[in-house]
């Protein structure tokens, strides 16, 4: 019995297939060809040949369709299917959500740094001045009047300073400027109040004391109120002597006023033709644009006994270098450089002394209407004078002044004019 496929015998008339055939066929296929593939084959190849072991049929009862799927004989290549060699392909950088988690981070910096600041600048604050001392108070009206002053404080200054300041050695301090703004809804309106405008000091309460003092129709200087009893009698006396209400109180001295100048790298100003000249104050300028430092500044706007029109005169230019300040302060080479903006802030918050009822808020609305009245956006005047009384002192324009108080009372837009 021969056991090998094709009866490999010696039997001529059989297909002889073993070594030395002379068949086109490969070995490898005549073999696989003879494979049992089901229950339907021959019997003979069910017996195994020479201990050959058994082959396992290539089909699953649906023919031939899945034989050599390339899953034995290959079909990918060396690295495996779809030419890739296995490993997971890197994806696409998500720009979009780099973009929204970058932006997220940049405004909670903000937000923090924002916070941060309001709260360091709102604890430098000097709030010092008690307004609920004032006495006899008017009525309030539409929006906030405040009450601006530039004092001439030499406190906290060495002798160097002062000398170099032209500030001179007196003791206490006494008001060089004073202002009311008046922020509303019709528009912001500056009147400057001339030092020399002659008042009467009404009855108030010592801020200190807490004593009584009673009004004898006593006649003095504006700045004389201020120099008796501080801020809070000088309030006392602006609103008994225009029936405004003062919800506000905004001072600095002498050293804030420079600092805040050397600051913002000085500021510029055009000096009228003819220059300025005043030993008293230390000015000494050529006519035209030239930037002032600190003691520059501090000897401009206090300048009078060269102006023609003295005290009236000096108003003007206080107003004109106020608008010049805020323009350079308020400017995104200041405001968008911490390196700038924080020695401002601090140069001005630390010498300015407000009312314990002023917030931050309320500072930055003050300064943000004073230059955009400065800046031409709103009415910029001195309280109307009408001439001088028999002591020398600048009398105000009562019917004039009346209206003026109405007209900021009811936040109405001012049609008052001053002559001066």
């Amino acid at each position: 019995m021969n056991d090998w496929p094709q009866g490999r015998s010696g039997d001529n008339g059989g297909e002889r297939h073993g070594y030395g055939s002379a068949s086109t066929q490969p070995e490898g296929a005549r073999v696989m060809r003879q494979v049992q593939r089901g229950p339907g084959a021959g019997s003979r190849s069910s017996a195994p040949a020479h201990g050959v072991p058994p082959q396992q049929g290539y089909t699953d009862g649906h023919g031939d369709d899945d034989y050599n799927t390339g899953q034995v004989y290959g079909g990918g290549g060396p690295q495996g299917p779809g030419g890739h060699d296995g490993r997971p392909g890197r994806s696409a950088p998500n720009w979009r959500r780099r973009i929204k988690w970058i932006s997220i981070t940049v405004v909670t910096l903000l937000v923090v740094v924002s916070v941060g600041t309001y709260f360091w600048a709102d604890s430098k604050l000097n709030r010092d001045v008690d307004l609920s001392k004032v006495i006899d108070r008017p009525d309030g009206g539409e929006g906030t009047n405040y009450l601006i002053v530039g004092s001439d404080s030499r406190e906290g200054m060495s002798a160097e300073e002062k000398k170099e300041l032209h500030t001179g050695s007196a003791d206490g301090k006494r008001t060089d400027s004073m202002m009311i703004l008046h922020v509303g809804g019709n528009g912001n309106t500056m009147v400057s109040l001339p030092r020399d405008s002659n008042v009467t000091i009404p009855t108030f309460v010592g801020s200190e004391s807490g004593k009584t003092f009673k009004g004898t129709g006593r006649q003095v200087k504006l700045n004389a109120a201020y120099a008796e009893d501080g801020p809070e009698l000088l309030v006392r006396t602006v609103e008994a002597n225009t029936g405004l209400r003062i919800d506000h109180y905004a001072e600095i001295g002498f050293a804030g006023f420079a600092k805040i100048v050397d600051s913002v790298g000085g500021v510029e100003i055009d000096i009228p033709k003819g220059g300025l000249k005043d030993t008293k104050s230390g000015a000494d300028f050529d006519a035209g644009k030239q930037t002032l430092n600190g003691q520059q500044a501090l000897a401009f706007v206090r300048t009078r006994y060269a102006l023609a029109g003295s005290d009236l005169d000096r108003t003007k230019n206080q107003q004109k270098f106020l608008a010049a300040l805020a323009n350079q302060t308020a400017t995104p080479s200041t405001v968008l450089n911490p390196f700038k903006l924080y020695p401002t802030l601090s140069s001005g918050l630390d010498t300015l002394t407000v009312d314990k009822d002023m917030s931050l808020w309320d500072l930055g609305s003050m300064f943000w209407a004073m230059k955009g009245i400065t800046g031409g956006d709103g009415t910029s005047m001195n309280m109307p004078i009408s001439g001088n009384t028999g002591n020398g002192n600048l009398q105000w324009d009562t019917a004039k002044v009346k209206t003026l108080v109405e007209q900021l009372r009811n936040d109405e837009k001012v049609t008052v004019t001053s002559d001066r």
